[in-house]
């Protein structure tokens, strides 16, 4: 799993992965500018309160507001945006690292929207999930676990799905949940790092794609 990682850390700071990283993070930035001028005028145009000083408190509320939902927003998005290119990067991988292989076929324009949607869910569901824990003092445990189970399961699945039919891939991992669960404790880790977790949707692309043919190999080999 290390050598895996390593080998996806490299790929992640090489000139495609970068090129991908900013536009999903200028996407992002874009959708969030946009919904908080949104925000912004309507809440101006409503004038809520019949007092001027009223008025002013609910629009520094209102903005406030915003930041905090920029930060909670920004990670699921930036997955969602960056979800649209991972079907590429996957194939970038393969063809570096595996040329004798055959490439995995590319995702019908429907499956990629869906799985781009999915990751944006999930990173949101796990973000807003894991809030609680924290205030128990079991915040980071919480997290290990449930992003290394999700995140391992639905990037595993999704390269997996490149090489053979959905009941399939889906069936692999389950006859290898203990593998992926324990690959993903490394993508799970740097999903708790803010900043760090904007790069977790192409990271993990890369590094599930090396997890994958060494299940199949080894699957092979017996």
């Amino acid at each position: 799993m290390i050598s895996a990682a390593l080998k996806a850390l490299s790929d992640v700071l090489s000139p495609p992965f970068r090129a991908v990283l900013w536009k999903s993070l200028g996407l992002t930035v874009l959708l969030l500018v946009i919904l908080w001028i949104v925000i912004e005028v309507v809440v101006d145009s409503l004038a809520l309160a019949p007092w001027a000083w009223a008025n002013t408190m609910i629009t520094v509320v209102t903005g406030l507001g915003l930041i905090a939902l920029a930060v909670i927003l920004i990670a699921p998005v930036t997955a969602l945006f960056a979800g649209l290119f991972l079907d590429g990067i996957a194939e970038l991988v393969e063809r570096k690292h595996y040329p004798n292989d055959p490439v995995g076929r590319e995702l019908s324009t429907g499956r990629a929207i869906i799985t781009a949607i999915q990751f944006g869910l999930l990173v949101l569901v796990i973000n807003l999930l894991l809030l609680p824990t924290f205030l128990l003092g079991i915040g980071v445990a919480a997290a290990l676990l449930a992003n290394a189970y999700l995140l391992g399961r639905e990037f595993f699945e999704m390269i997996a799905m490149r090489h053979m039919p959905v009941e399939e891939a889906r069936l692999l991992r389950r006859e290898n949940s203990h593998r992926v669960l324990a690959a993903g404790f490394i993508p799970a880790l740097l999903a708790i790092i803010p900043i760090v977790n904007l790069v977790v949707p192409l990271f993990s692309t890369a590094y599930m794609v090396h997890i994958y043919k060494r299940i199949v190999r080894r699957q092979a080999a017996f």
